[in-house]
């Protein structure tokens, strides 16, 4: 197959690029670094988006924006969603599969009302599709940390309850639903066991060598009750993948805090002769 993942570079999309790969499917990466703009609905010099998708047969939707406003992720996912299902029926592609959040019915809100946007494109949408609901992933501990430390004495970490999933796993889940035809709403997939956020980032820490207090606060606000009330966590219904926490935690999938380009001055220590570039943001 040829299938297009947009947000191919993101937290999620290189697990997606590496599990189509390894199951011998000719990949096109929808990304800025090669020319694309999907927010805007352009393609790199010389080529519509359109033009680029001809041939392909599924397009892989693992795109995202860092922000809570709902405003803003509104915009973001209604731009990219009209741009990408415009593009695939004119390119005569046959499958959408988009990546949304488990439990967020009812929740329009912050991030959420961006995910609900797209979800109501998708299912109105020209193109044939199958959205997968993931619960949140392990690697959102390191991104909270990274954007809630202060300095080296302590991170706020708001309530949350979740049963997260390692981004490798919802990657592989997705290029198994493009693989076959749409299915619209396809069962849910969350982690193998539950987990509050702030004792994920306890072990991150202890295990990355890290002594900075962690402090546990509610969040307000719609989505900040979600987070703390467990319906993230999905149902019993659910797919259950098999990677936990502390596996996850153990893998060269999780990028220790003190190494991360994006961690705060105070841990990463001594600024090295050579950096490698940060990884992308996810969700």
């Amino acid at each position: 197959m040829r299938i297009a993942i947009a947000g191919a570079t993101g937290v999620v999309g290189r697990h997606t690029v590496a599990a189509a790969e390894a199951r011998g499917h000719d990949i096109l990466s929808l990304t800025r670094g090669v020319g694309f703009d999907l927010e805007r609905g352009t393609g790199p010099v010389g080529a519509t988006l359109a033009s680029a998708l001809d041939g392909i047969d599924a397009v892989i939707d693992v795109t995202s924006v860092q922000t809570t406003a709902a405003k803003r992720s509104r915009a973001f996912f209604t731009a990219v969603t009209e741009h990408l299902l415009a593009a695939e029926r004119d390119a005569g592609v046959r499958h959408h599969v988009a990546l949304s959040i488990v439990g967020i019915d009812g929740v329009d809100a912050s991030y959420f009302a961006g995910k609900h946007a797209q979800e109501r494109l998708v299912e109105a949408g020209p193109v044939p599709y199958t959205i997968l609901r993931a619960t949140q992933f392990h690697e959102f501990a390191e991104q909270v940390t990274a954007r809630l430390s202060l300095g080296r004495l302590i991170t706020p970490i708001p309530v949350g309850r979740y049963r997260p999933v390692a981004a490798r796993e919802v990657g592989a889940r997705l290029v198994e639903l493009a693989e076959g035809g749409a299915v619209g709403r396809a069962r849910d997939l969350t982690g193998p066991r539950e987990e509050r956020l702030v004792e994920m980032v306890r072990r991150m820490f202890a295990r990355d060598g890290v002594r900075r207090t962690v402090v546990e606060f509610p969040l307000p606000g719609a989505y900040g009750r979600a987070s703390a009330s467990g319906v993230l966590r999905g149902g019993a219904d659910a797919d259950r993948a098999t990677i936990a926490f502390d596996e996850w935690l153990a893998s060269p999938d999780h990028t220790p805090v003190g190494a991360r380009a994006d961690a705060p001055a105070s841990a990463r220590g001594p600024a090295p002769t050579q950096r490698d570039g940060g990884r992308a943001a996810g969700r």
